[in-house]
C-alpha cells in the first residue's frame, strides 16, 4: 500500500486504513469544512513562500497528487504527512489546524511575540492584561509567600496592625479547621492532603473577605492548582532572603529541626530556593529582607502593599463588580 496515496477521501480511517465510525459527534459537513480549511491554509502558506507544488513535493517527500488533494480539501491527510508539509514550509503545524489562521490572527501573533519575549517583558505584558481584572478579583487581599524564615508571620502581623487589616496564617487556619497540628495532618494525609486543605482554606478566605493579609507555607507554590488560585485571588509579595538568613531566623525561633542530624541541611535549603525561584518569581512584588532590620523590611512591605490598594477602582468597575454581603473577618492568627 503506497504510503501517501492510500487515502479514503473525506473518510475517517484507523491504523489499517479501514473506515471507522466517527464517535466525536461531529457531522460530516463539519469535518469536511475543517479539511478544506487545512488545505486552504497549506495552499496560502505555499504561495506566500513563492514555491510551486512540485517544489513542495520534493522538499516534503509528499507526492504532488496528494498535495493537490490536500489543497483542494479532498484529501484527509495524516498527522505525519502534515508535519512533513509544515516542516518543508517552515510553518508551525498547529497553524494549519488551529481555530485561527496564524497569518491573520492577532491572538496568534501575540502568542508568537510572547513566546519570544524574555521573562521581564512577559511579566510586563501580564501585568497590563491582568491589571483591571486582578483589581476586581483580588480586591485588597494580600498574600505573603516565601521559604520559612523569610519573615512572613512577623511582617504579616505588623502590616495587618498598621493597616487595620486582619492577619491570617494559613497553617493556623488549617489547624483550627482540622483540629490537629499541621505535622499530624502531614503524617496522616501526606503533603497531598495538606495541599488540598490549603486550597480549601484559601477558598474560604476568598469567599468571606476582601481585606486580609495572609501568610502561606513556602511549599504551596509546588502545587499548581492551589498556587494558581492564590495568584488569581490575592496580590502577592515574595519575601526573599539568603539561605543563611533563612536558616538563622528559624534557629532563632528555637526550631532546630531543619539542622537536627542533617549535615546537608544548608545544601538542601539552597536547592529548595533554587528550584522554587521561578515559582516565587510569579509574585506581583518581591521584597528582600536580607541585611535589613524588621523596621526597614516593614517599611518596604508596606510600600508594596499600599501600591495594591491605590488608586481606587474606577467607578464603572465598582458599579459592575459583584456585591458581597457582610461576613465575619477570618480569624486573626498569632505570629508563629
Amino acid at each position: 500500500m503506497a504510503t501517501d496515496h492510500a487515502v479514503r477521501t473525506n473518510k475517517i480511517t484507523d491504523a489499517r486504513d479501514e473506515v471507522v465510525q466517527d464517535g466525536s459527534g461531529a457531522s460530516t459537513a463539519v469535518i469536511n469544512a475543517f479539511i478544506r480549511t487545512v488545505g486552504e491554509r497549506v495552499r496560502q502558506s505555499r504561495q506566500r513562500k513563492g514555491i510551486s507544488r512540485r517544489a513542495l513535493a520534493e522538499l516534503s517527500g509528499v507526492s504532488q497528487r496528494y498535495l493537490a488533494q490536500l489543497e483542494s480539501g479532498s484529501g484527509n491527510i495524516s498527522i505525519a504527512l502534515l508535519y512533513k508539509v509544515a516542516h518543508a514550509l517552515g510553518h508551525p503545524v498547529d497553524g494549519f489546524v488551529g481555530d485561527e489562521d496564524p497569518q491573520e490572527s492577532e491572538t496568534v501573533e501575540m502568542v508568537r511575540l510572547f513566546r519570544s519575549a524574555d521573562s521581564t517583558e512577559r511579566k510586563r505584558v501580564l501585568d497590563i492584561l491582568h491589571s483591571g481584572h486582578a483589581r476586581l478579583t483580588r480586591r485588597h487581599r494580600i498574600c505573603l509567600i516565601g521559604v520559612r524564615g523569610a519573615g512572613k508571620s512577623t511582617l504579616g502581623k505588623m502590616v495587618g496592625d498598621a493597616l487595620s487589616m486582619p492577619f491570617v496564617e494559613l497553617n493556623g487556619d488549617i489547624e483550627e479547621q482540622s483540629g490537629m497540628p499541621v505535622d499530624e495532618v502531614i503524617a496522616l494525609y501526606g503533603q497531598e492532603g495538606l495541599r488540598r486543605l490549603e486550597r480549601q482554606a484559601l477558598e474560604r478566605i476568598v469567599s468571606t473577605t476582601d481585606d486580609v493579609i495572609v501568610a502561606v507555607a513556602g511549599g504551596i507554590v509546588s502545587e499548581p492548582q492551589a498556587y494558581d488560585f492564590l495568584l488569581q485571588n490575592f496580590h502577592t509579595v515574595w519575601l526573599k532572603a539568603t539561605p543563611e538568613e533563612h536558616m538563622n531566623r528559624v534557629r532563632a525561633q528555637g526550631d532546630y529541626r531543619p539542622m537536627a542530624g542533617n549535615p546537608k541541611a544548608m545544601e538542601e535549603l539552597q536547592s529548595i530556593l533554587t528550584s522554587r525561584e521561578a515559582l516565587y518569581g510569579k509574585a506581583d512584588r518581591t521584597v528582600s529582607t536580607s541585611d535589613k532590620s524588621v523596621k526597614e523590611s516593614l517599611r518596604d512591605v508596606l510600600s508594596e502593599v499600599e501600591s495594591f490598594r491605590e488608586p481606587p477602582l474606577p467607578s464603572t468597575l465598582r458599579e459592575n463588580s459583584p456585591q458581597r454581603s457582610p461576613s465575619p473577618a477570618p480569624r486573626r492568627s498569632s505570629s508563629r
